[in-house]
């Protein structure tokens, strides 16, 4: 089929697809739709495969035509998105649904004309992205992070002992609840409690923040109660679906368990590991952990503020099915930090009254702000021709097999495609963020706390 094309650019990144279908493919078509019905169609007086076709055209015209053009339009279509006659700018992004602007008809004297809508990947209009100049804080790693590190290293290797009888729950106790929200009537909500809910009290741990409702209650007790949650803190790493809203629950406390700490020793440290024959063998391991955490959190922020001041001057214009599918998948990863459905989260956002585009305009600007950056990165990669090599696949896939205990070629054999495509991209971010940094100059700001930094959302 000669299909043709051409490509009318719209606003907010969307394009117009014609396509062309000479009459003389839409004449084969349909001919070979007829030729299919009349090997098949078996009418009163005639055997089976001996209906003329005019006598099928008489009876079922509007059928054939109506088959013939969709299986036309199908073969189009594949023929123009299955083969090489998109560049990877025209092509319709992968939540981005074409939609037929106009209903193609059926005419055997003219070429076939119709005309697809969608959204293609936004064009970056690229600015000044080397020779900027940006400041990031500086930091150490102070003892009393090694003694924060070394209290969670006692928390991870304590016990628990069931508590007495009557004892009130505390902070710091093991605690295991079965909760629900309750209906103006004090009927449960349905999806909205949990059983047997584990977790250690002052925590924080649930979106529902009930930990100042359990201190001082003992085992067996309910209580029902009602909290009103405070609105959301600007930049949050992680935002409460309930923030701003009122809410009454009821809460049984099935177990309290009290924790133990073991002493911080050599004995504690040969626990943690058999490497370790002292503590200061553990804490060195520790020191040597968080500096390389610091040196990753120092690298992730000096990118952000490059890519910060880059932005300034590169719009762009989002499609919005772009945004869409971003605050989506932000939307499932918070689903997924709380242990929760899409949909019950979606139900506890819309609880305090808001609609669904009122949810979504909360989480433009961050979702904007992302998908932003991420197109830049990917212009500037393409403009600089940021590649990977199979030779530095190879050399990576050897490096993490190495602390797999194992050689490259088997992690490759267990590897999917995907995968190998998913770490060839890691390696190729990489090189572009310390090409990146090289091309830009990076001041050193005022001095902060490792724990400071790290809380840091850049």
């Amino acid at each position: 089929m000669a299909v043709s094309k051409e490509i009318t650019r719209l606003e907010k990144s969307s394009v117009r697809l014609s396509l062309t279908i000479p009459k003389e493919d839409v004449a084969s078509g349909y001919q070979g739709v007829l030729g299919e019905y009349t090997k098949n169609a078996q009418l009163p007086g005639f055997r089976k495969g001996k209906v003329p076709p005019a006598v099928l055209e008489r009876k079922f015209g509007d059928s054939l035509k109506s088959e013939a053009l969709g299986k036309i339009l199908e073969k189009a279509m594949e023929e123009v998105f299955d083969g090489d006659m998109l560049s990877i700018d025209e092509r319709p992004l992968q939540y981005s649904q074409p939609r037929m602007e106009n209903e193609p008809k059926l005419d055997f004297e003219q070429d076939l004309v119709f005309s697809l809508v969608y959204d293609v990947r936004p064009t970056v209009s690229l600015g000044q992205w080397k020779g900027l100049e940006v400041e990031v804080p500086e930091s150490e790693i102070g003892d009393d992070d090694i003694a924060r590190e070394l209290e969670a290293v006692r928390e991870r290797n304590s016990f628990v002992l069931d508590r007495d009888d009557g004892a009130q729950a505390q902070d710091g106790d093991i605690v295991t609840i079965s909760y629900c929200e309750l209906d103006e009537n004090g009927e449960a909500l349905p999806d909205t409690g949990r059983d047997d809910f584990a977790y250690t009290l002052g925590s924080g741990q649930s979106a529902y923040m009930y930990d100042d409702e359990i201190s001082g209650m003992a085992k067996g007790e309910t209580k029902e109660f009602t909290k009103t949650f405070p609105e959301a803190a600007e930049g949050g790493n992680t935002p409460n679906p309930l923030a701003g809203q009122t809410v009454k629950l009821r809460l049984t406390l099935t177990a309290v368990k009290e924790k133990k700490l073991p002493d911080l020793d050599d004995e504690l440290a040969q626990d943690v590991d058999e490497k370790f024959n002292t503590l200061d063998d553990l804490k060195k391991s520790i020191r040597d952990r968080l500096e390389s955490d610091l040196k990753a959190r120092l690298r992730t922020l000096k990118i952000s503020a490059i890519l910060e001041k880059i932005m300034e001057t590169s719009p762009v214009t989002l499609p919005e099915s772009m945004v869409k599918a971003e605050i989506g998948g932000r939307i499932g990863a918070l689903a997924r930090n709380f242990g929760l459905s899409n949909e019950a989260v979606m139900r506890m956002l819309a609880a305090g009254g808001d609609g669904l585009e009122d949810i979504e305009g909360k989480w433009r600007p961050a979702a904007e702000k992302s998908l932003h950056s991420r197109l830049i990165v990917e212009t500037i990669m393409e403009d600089c021709k940021i590649e990977v090599s199979d030779e530095e696949l190879k050399q990576e896939l050897e490096d993490l097999a190495a602390g797999a205990g194992t050689s490259g070629e088997d992690l490759r054999a267990r590897y999917e495609d995907e995968q190998l495509e998913a770490i060839r991209n890691e390696i190729r971010d990489d090189k572009f963020f310390d090409f990146l940094l090289s091309e830009n100059t990076i001041k050193t700001g005022p001095k902060t706390s490792y724990l400071d930094l790290m809380g840091n959302n850049g």
